[in-house]
């Protein structure tokens, strides 16, 4: 994913994970990001990897982190991510209060 992704005015949230990957499945990658896109208040995602991997997804409110976190097949992945596919990791959620650019 290279595109900025295009967020509302804020308030809302971001969802941000910090890895470092072991071998991983790029396939799995994609699939999350393709259903996190059909889930009720997702707004856009932004990811970048080299040693460190971070992604950062845009949701309008907590609940809405909360909802995918839950859902099942995104369970499963991150059962794989912790056994298989990072050596490290960290998840942050933050409040998003102003954003600018070009």
């Amino acid at each position: 994913m290279s595109e900025i992704a295009n967020t509302p005015k804020p308030p809302y949230y971001a969802g941000i994970v910090s890895s470092h990957r072991t071998d991983g499945d790029d396939e799995m990658a994609q699939r999350m990001a393709e259903l996190a896109a059909q889930q009720p208040g997702y707004l856009g995602m932004e990811s970048a990897r080299e040693c460190l991997g971070i992604t950062v997804s845009h949701w309008e409110s907590l609940e809405a982190i909360r909802n995918w976190k839950q859902n099942a097949e995104h369970q499963e992945a991150q059962r794989l991510g912790h056994q298989q596919w990072y050596s490290s990791f960290r998840v942050r959620i933050a409040k998003v209060e102003r954003e600018y650019g070009i």
